[in-house]
């Protein structure tokens, strides 16, 4: 071999490896992963996942990402998690959220965990029958991220980050609005807040207070007036494991002349159900005011207050309130709505509020 022909294969080997080089510039190849994710629920009872979007491991670090992503909003300026706090249960402390342009909601922003359960419809009013139609709402509506979903699918498809996790979820880099649902679903059926005093208590892991006892009894107590029994009748509504029926009730509110709210009835156009709203989970209660959809309570003292003695009858009022609006109400002296709010407090999951596999990916 001559010394032209070495030149030119030498030259023509450095090119080879430049190319090479150049290719692989972003690391290893982005390859489909299809890990299952080992959802945690304890002594919960198992959820019932969707066949389509069973959670995997590179799915849920997606869902992550977005429920963190401030791209989803028009001006880069909010993303989900602004309202839906974790040191707030996932919730927001004010009384409307403020989207884009601190523009008001209308209704108060319901907190987010242990969805993989409630299989009656998202939102106060169940517009949104599955948490992948749910997750997109909040991107489109003016009052919130104020967002189309043409926009996002532009904005995340020109990040090689969110490509390449696409690639790890779906098997391709193809982004969706669809799959950007699918890919928050995912994230939010794993956050599962099951570790309160409450539970702690249910495997015999630790004891009540008298107080956080008394409040037990009359959480989960009929009120009998012939026979001298008090009773709170909550677990009629928030009962089971996750302290919720998933239905929608109206709960005394408002009368027929003061709703300004129909609630489900807007989805529905049925007559029955004007005023009626989700019955939300209890758990964490004590970290997510203010309360009712609209947030009109600002402390659980308020909340007790309005079902001992502030019951307001009409026409689509749920009959296991009709014992509220009876003279008198509940009967519960201060020592028993005291005892109540000090059993609420044992439903907070501390371990929730600081879990690291539902924190920001960004920091």
């Amino acid at each position: 071999m001559t010394n032209k022909h070495i030149i030119s294969y030498t030259l023509c080997l450095i090119s080879i490896l430049l190319v090479h080089s150049a290719c692989n510039d972003g690391g290893p190849e982005v390859v489909y992963d299809p890990t299952p994710y080992a959802l945690s629920f304890g002594e919960f009872p198992p959820p019932v996942i969707p066949d389509d979007n069973k959670p995997t491991v590179a799915g849920v670090e997606l869902g992550r990402m977005l429920f963190y992503e401030k791209a989803l909003s028009k001006d880069g300026s909010i993303a989900c998690a602004d309202c839906h706090q974790q040191k707030d249960g996932f919730s927001d402390i004010r009384q409307f959220s403020l989207g884009v342009g601190d523009l008001e909601g209308k209704r108060q922003a319901m907190p987010v965990f242990n969805l993989a359960w409630h299989n009656n419809g998202m939102f106060w009013d169940g517009r949104s029958q599955l948490v992948r139609d749910q997750a997109l709402k909040p991107i489109q509506d003016p009052l919130e991220m104020n967002e189309t979903l043409e926009n996002v699918v532009a904005k995340l498809s020109a990040m090689k980050t969110y490509r390449d996790q696409f690639i790890r979820t779906f098997g391709d880099d193809t982004i969706t609005s669809e799959r950007i649902g699918l890919a928050i679903e995912q994230f939010e059926f794993t956050m599962i807040s099951n570790n309160s005093k409450f539970d702690q208590f249910q495997k015999g892991e630790v004891l009540l207070t008298e107080s956080e006892e008394r409040g037990r009894i009359l959480f989960f107590q009929e009120l009998d007036p012939f026979l001298g029994q008090k009773g709170g009748e909550c677990f009629h509504c928030h009962g089971g494991f996750n302290f919720t029926n998933d239905q929608y009730m109206n709960n005394g509110l408002d009368t027929d002349a003061g709703f300004t709210d129909l609630g489900r009835f807007t989805v529905t156009n049925d007559p029955v159900d004007k005023a009626r709203f989700k019955v939300p989970s209890l758990r964490n209660v004590a970290l997510t005011p203010p309360y009712m959809h609209d947030g009109r309570f600002s402390t659980l003292e308020e909340v007790i207050e309005h079902y001992a003695t502030g019951v307001k009858q009409s026409s689509t009022l749920d009959e296991l309130m009709f014992h509220n609006v009876e003279p008198g109400g509940l009967q519960l002296t201060a020592e028993d709505k005291a005892d109540l709010i000090a059993f609420l407090k044992t439903l907070t999951d501390e371990r929730f509020l600081t879990d690291e596999q539902f924190s920001s990916p960004f920091k």
